[in-house]
């Protein structure tokens, strides 16, 4: 549960109450904090240096109100190139509100750029990560609520300067320990830099100890000293890490154009976060137009059925939520045919489904994000009467997802291609590019080749191993009746049924296995019509749906594509053969720390299986990949991004036996 930051306001000023310290320094604390963590890191001459296209990665301890952010996004601003890229990474346990951050930050006119932008996407904190992307993604800011060192030992990438800035050590003892320390040492890019504003005796001892070269360098103001230095590489070891969920090492001098293969939103997505990070995309849709499959339905629901455990899913649709919801706003502000936030309401299928609904909301996961309505409040808040109250979660709603997909991929960067069908991936003569080829040969080049096509992502021979099943949904486009018009927020049960929208409600949709085909049926609308009398039976009856004709009905049919453990598939790709024959030891040992590289498919990714919570999951799949692509720390914790990556199955099945490494000799 997240605890907002307590403050008072001595002399305009923000002051914790709960660790009796001020944010930042009542003579000047802009001053400071370009004495200390701007210039304590060198950071003007070392962006300066920087080259087109290349990453500078800033972490820090204790993002309170922001302001070192902002300075050192301002700094960037002014002296790095303009194509290079910064990622900052901060940890925070006690969140501002944001109406307490944009009165701080208001003290600072010089920053009202920077602290607009940046007030403008910041809102409702709960634990976990969160992605802020600025200045057309060129500066990225992941923000941790949570446990310093227990949020940076989950971060997944590396770090070039540090930022030690939380409360003073005295009063917040715990976030200056060795074990943070060591943590930040394992984190660090050789000759990664430090600056804090302490020259406490024990946190220059513990950095020493963690591979730290440390000095003592006059403080700002009164303060008469404080402390900077470099990380030692080699100073100490490096704790083991799982090589089949590494990342594939990127060429120096890499060709930056890619090809996304699937027009959906997540093919745009893909496609949208590598153009803003400088890459020429091409992105290849086999239908006339994008977003024709999946992703086709004319209102797409942000679904978030959450555990009151912090389950890898869970913890990934509440990411996905947050940054949808912010780029949907981006986007679409204004524009109700694309996006409309009306609201979500989850109604419970079962008692046991109330139980855990109760449970969500006091478990914390999605304080402020989430609320528990009874019927009078939830029937009020949908304009129709509800037989029973549920979840509602008031930022959500419903989406145009072609609208989403053509948004994105209308980026300069980015050119697409239509009818046009990918028969097969292959290597050019150099081995350096992949050759994306049709019926009539090939359609493009690219280092990097990303399959968002849905099950036809296990098309090729280096992904036909990948676990990708079918499930076949039909909606029903329900006609609206001037009494169904009242329904204002999506209703969600076992299906969903969302407002009225061009003379329609979209209701839906089935689950069907084992199915083949695509035609519309009777027997699925009459499904869906069941759903929607079981849900809302006030809502049926306006419908006049009993008086219906089934096989008049209008609607849509399109598969989605879900995995064995329903998590999406988000990374790099390892072939079938190879990988057995470099990991079969542990087929006998499954506890073995092997350090064998994984024998990669260099460059080819894929990004798929997103079922039915593809609104939710989708859009931030495309910075998971562009951050692995890039080399920058990851959105999301190791612990998902493992749980997210194409490996996990043939590490399952390896261990379990289920694959045999002699038959891969």
């Amino acid at each position: 549960m997240t605890t907002t930051a307590q403050l008072d306001w001595p002399e305009g000023l923000p002051f914790s109450t709960a660790f009796g310290d001020v944010y930042f320094s009542r003579d000047s604390g802009l001053d400071e904090t370009r004495h200390v963590f701007i210039d304590g890191n060198d950071l003007p001459q070392r962006f300066a240096a920087l080259e087109d296209n290349q990453l500078f990665s800033i972490g820090e301890t204790g993002f309170g109100t922001g302001l070192n952010f902002l300075c050192a996004w301002q700094c960037f601003r002014r002296h790095a190139p303009a194509g290079a890229r910064l990622a900052y990474v901060s940890v925070e346990k006690f969140p501002l509100s944001a109406s307490d951050l944009r009165r701080a930050l208001a003290l600072w006119p010089e920053l009202a750029d920077e602290a607009g932008a940046l007030c403008a996407q910041y809102g409702i904190l709960p634990p976990g990560w969160h992605r802020f992307l600025f200045d057309e993604g060129r500066i990225s800011l992941t923000l941790i609520i949570g446990d310093a060192t227990e949020s940076l030992q989950q971060v997944d990438g590396s770090i070039d300067a540090w930022f030690l800035d939380g409360f003073s050590p005295a009063k917040n003892p715990q976030m200056w320990s060795d074990e943070l320390f060591l943590t930040m040492a394992n984190l660090s890019a050789d000759r990664a830099s430090f600056a804090t504003f302490t020259s406490a005796g024990f946190v220059r001892r513990g950095l020493q100890a963690a591979g730290f070269a440390v000095e003592k360098v006059p403080g700002h103001g009164s303060k008469r000293e404080m402390s900077r230095g470099v990380y030692q590489a080699g100073s100490s070891a490096r704790p083991w890490k799982a090589p089949w969920y590494s990342h594939p090492p990127r060429p120096e001098a890499q060709e930056r154009h890619a090809v996304v293969v699937g027009g959906g939103v997540a093919g745009a997505a893909s496609a949208w976060s590598l153009a803003r990070r400088g890459w020429q995309v091409t992105l290849i849709e086999r239908h006339p137009a994008l977003a024709r499959e999946g992703s086709g339905n004319e209102q797409g629901i942000l679904y978030a059925r959450l555990s009151p455990h912090a389950t890898p899913l869970t913890q990934l649709v509440l990411a996905g939520y947050r940054y949808s919801l912010t780029l949907l706003q981006q986007l679409f502000a204004g524009q109700p045919d694309a996006w409309q936030p009306c609201g979500v309401l989850q109604l419970p299928v079962d008692e046991d489904e109330r139980k855990k609904q109760h449970a969500l909301i006091n478990s914390g996961l999605a304080d402020g994000w989430v609320e528990w309505l009874d019927r009078a409040a939830a029937s009020e808040r949908a304009g129709v009467a509800l037989p029973q109250g549920g979840l509602f979660f008031p930022h959500a709603g419903w989406l145009h997802p072609a609208a989403l997909a053509n948004t994105l991929s209308a980026h300069p960067n980015i050119r697409v291609t239509t009818d046009t069908s990918v028969l097969e991936l292959s290597r050019n003569a150099d081995n350096d590019l992949w050759v994306v080829s049709g019926e009539n040969g090939a359609v493009a080049l690219g280092s990097v080749v990303i399959l968002a096509g849905a099950a036809e992502s296990a098309a090729f021979d280096s992904t036909s191993h990948l676990p990708l099943k079918r499930i076949r949904g039909q909606v029903t486009h329900l006609p609206a009746t001037a009494e169904s018009q009242s329904l204002r927020t999506v209703l969600c049960h076992e299906g969903y049924v969302a407002p009225a929208h061009r003379g329609q409600h979209t209701l839906g949709a089935s689950f069907k296995f084992n199915v083949e085909h695509l035609q519309l049926t009777a027997e699925e609308h009459q499904e869906n019509l069941a759903m929607l009398r079981d849900m809302a039976p006030a809502l049926h009856q306006a419908c006049q749906a009993d008086t219906l004709d089934l096989t008049r009905l209008a609607g849509r049919a399109a598969w989605r594509c879900t995995s064995p453990d329903y998590l999406p598939l988000i990374g790099p790709v390892a072939p079938l053969r190879e990988f057995v024959r470099t990991y079969a030891s542990l087929a006998l040992d499954a506890s073995l720390k092997l350090e064998h590289p994984t024998p990669w498919a260099t460059g080819l990714y894929v990004n798929t299986a997103h079922g039915s919570r593809g609104m939710i999951t989708a859009p931030l799949s495309g910075e998971i990949l562009a951050a692995q692509i890039c080399g920058e720390p990851a959105p999301l914790p190791q612990s998902l991004m493992q749980a997210v990556h194409p490996n996990r199955f043939l590490l399952r099945n390896l261990m379990r036996g289920k694959l045999n490494p002699n038959e891969y000799e």
